[in-house]
């Protein structure tokens, strides 16, 4: 999954110590990858082992949003920095191929975060998410209405299989959930009516073959030109009654600040702007599975990330720390009944090994009837602070006790951790900027 939050700059009063050239960092979906836009072009890293990939400088500008579409060629911009290299209200698609821009998407305010998957874009505004198809000329799939949403806040699911999107809903703390696989349906037909009245204008004309990876299709074939009509008229039936498959879930009595989606699509993860407390919840359901305590005090959480095989959860926040968690798996025959209703794959009936370690509780958890919730809290199994103690965005690494930290001040740290003490080790830093 794409984490899809920027490295939080520092202001002006704060003390921390940071790379004034760094504008953003980004993970791709698997976290093998990690992206920076900086104020004069991007650079493309290998997490773990690290290693600089590629980089491209401008000379006409810096760039504010990178993301990441998993090991691709093709990347989205919006501009950024002392001089943005593009408009803000605008996505620039990249192609690192041949190193150009062959497509853009203008809006008509700022875009707060963007985040692509293999067929689709999702574009965040402070009170909408936008979904476009992801190709050459791409076309307008739904718009849907949020609270504000000034942090940018959305998730998409990582894995090939799934196309979960999770983002704020209407309601403050509200969080809506899109099944993007329910948007295909109507553009489909959309393209086959406008392939129908192509073909009715003008000779057939063979359809052209795209490189694999590429971000453009051609339609398969046309319609002839009597089932134009019927096929329009179904695309405005099907837009109108099934306009996206949506489930709406009451998180939290604060605004929605960090979200994060499982790579099956089967959990979302999401944070307050107090910053207390994670939530975890079943996407088809909305069930509650998990609330998992960060702190006591109020902090600003800047990304939260499920490991690949969703038995774990990290956390950072502006206080320079990260939380592991264990997630135990959730219970098997209600994972097998939403399976079969088609919303994801179910998760294993027990956790693998390693993963039973548990997180922490109070000593008094056995009066949690008589004392605040407080004290009936799950914590952490393990937490570290970073180098320097700036703030930071976090993945998992290749192995599957480590976690990799991409800091303000222009680091790339990775921390392996032991799975039942919770000890954590720095294995390396590298400056990435």
């Amino acid at each position: 999954m794409n984490i899809g939050r920027p490295v939080p700059r520092a202001s002006s009063s704060a003390h921390e110590a940071y790379a004034p050239e760094l504008l953003y960092a980004t993970f791709n979906q698997d976290y093998g990858c990690f992206a920076i836009g900086t104020q004069t072009g991007f650079r493309i890293f290998n997490s773990d082992p690290y290693k600089e990939k590629m980089r491209r400088e401008f000379k006409d500008g810096g760039i504010g949003i990178v993301a990441m579409r998993y090991r691709s060629n093709y990347l989205a911009f919006v501009g950024g920095g002392r001089n943005p290299r593009f408009p803000p209200n605008k996505v620039m698609l990249w192609d690192d191929a041949g190193s150009k821009i062959v497509a853009e998407l203008e809006f008509r305010s700022d875009v707060l975060n963007v985040q692509l998957q293999r067929d689709r874009i999702a574009v965040v505004l402070r009170n909408k998410c936008i979904i476009c198809s992801l190709e050459i000329r791409p076309r307008h799939l739904h718009a849907f209405e949020t609270a504000d949403n000034d942090c940018g806040a959305m998730a998409v699911s990582g894995g090939s299989e799934s196309s979960i999107l999770a983002f704020p809903g209407r309601q403050k703390g509200h969080i809506q959930i899109v099944d993007l696989r329910s948007c295909i349906g109507v553009v489909a037909v959309q393209d086959a009516a406008s392939a129908a009245s192509a073909a009715a204008q003008s000779p057939p004309q063979r359809a052209r073959s795209h490189s694999r990876g590429s971000i453009s299709a051609d339609p398969g074939g046309a319609l002839n030109g009597s089932a134009a009509a019927a096929a329009a008229a179904a695309a405005a039936a099907a837009a109108a009654v099934h306009p996206a498959n949506i489930n709406i879930i009451a998180a939290h009595s604060t605004s929605i600040s960090a979200l994060a989606v499982s790579a099956d699509g089967a959990m979302v993860a999401s944070a307050s702007a107090k910053g207390t407390l994670i939530r975890i919840f079943d996407t088809a359901s909305g069930r509650l599975l998990h609330e998992l305590r960060r702190g006591v005090d109020r902090a600003d959480i800047y990304s939260i990330a499920f490991s690949p095989d969703g038995t774990r959860l990290c956390v950072s926040s502006d206080k320079g720390t990260v939380h592991i968690f264990n997630l135990e798996a959730r219970d098997p025959a209600a994972a097998a009944a939403a399976a079969q209703q088609g919303h994801h794959q179910p998760l294993p009936a027990a956790p693998p090994p390693g993963a039973a370690a548990g997180n922490r509780h109070s000593n008094l958890k056995f009066m949690k009837d008589l004392l605040p919730k407080y004290f009936s809290s799950v914590w952490s199994f393990a937490h570290f602070r970073v180098a320097n103690e700036v703030r930071c965005i976090c993945g998992f690494g290749s192995e599957r006790n480590s976690v990799i930290v991409l800091c303000a001040d222009g680091t790339a740290q990775k921390y392996s951790f032991d799975s039942y003490r919770g000890n954590c080790i720095r294995e390396w830093y590298r400056k990435f900027v």
